[in-house]
């Protein structure tokens, strides 16, 4: 339960971040964040821990009583807004492949995937987001210091550079909640995000 997840909003309640259950408990009790209920109420650390937990509520316990898991928080003091560049990292990078071998097609889970550059690093291949993809141990292996040309096998998609935070596409793994709805609009979203054709 600690490990699901939380939506974060800025405090003009839009969504900037997605984090664990630990993560916005830590964030409530220090006073960095308050919880929103369904009704857009707001509770620090002390008035929703007195809050009662109903059957059927997702809780955790703490000494002596039981507490529900907020589903989404506000931050106080934070008004930015999320980054408008995508930051060229791993995880990103597996999200933009869907955690998935970009030469076998096989959906692995993390810890069996790596990355390779489809232009080796030791023939002038560069590490951007054009030139690396996600693929698995084995392909890796047997792709090796080729291309994949030269290795006679090719990529499910040609990679890219996101142009939105991978977030916002919730990853198979991220599971959306109830009470995430009045905070993201998935059809705003698609539509001011989508690339225009010319």
């Amino acid at each position: 339960m600690l490990s699901t997840n939380v939506l974060i909003l800025n405090r003009h309640y839009l969504p900037v971040n997605v984090t664990t259950v630990r993560r916005a408990f830590c964030l409530l009790y220090q006073g960095v964040g308050k919880v929103v209920d369904n009704e857009f109420n707001t509770f620090d650390f002390e008035s929703w821990a007195e809050l009662s937990v109903k059957v059927g509520d997702d809780s955790v316990g703490l000494i002596g009583r039981m507490i529900r898991v907020p589903r989404v928080m506000v931050l106080t003091a934070y008004d930015r807004l999320p980054k408008k560049g995508v930051k060229f990292s791993r995880i990103n990078i597996l999200l933009r492949d869907h955690h998935t071998c970009q030469y076998c097609g096989r959906h692995l889970p993390r810890n069996q995937l790596n990355l390779d550059h489809i232009v080796p690093r030791s023939r002038g291949g560069l590490t951007s987001w054009e030139n690396v993809v996600t693929s698995c141990h084995e392909c890796n292996c047997k792709k090796g210091g080729r291309t994949p040309l030269e290795a006679n096998m090719k990529l499910v998609q040609k990679p890219f550079k996101p142009t939105s935070i991978p977030f916002w596409g919730f990853s198979s793994k991220k599971r959306f909640y109830e009470e995430w709805k009045p905070f993201i609009n998935f059809v705003d979203y698609s539509y001011w995000n989508v690339e225009l054709e010319p």
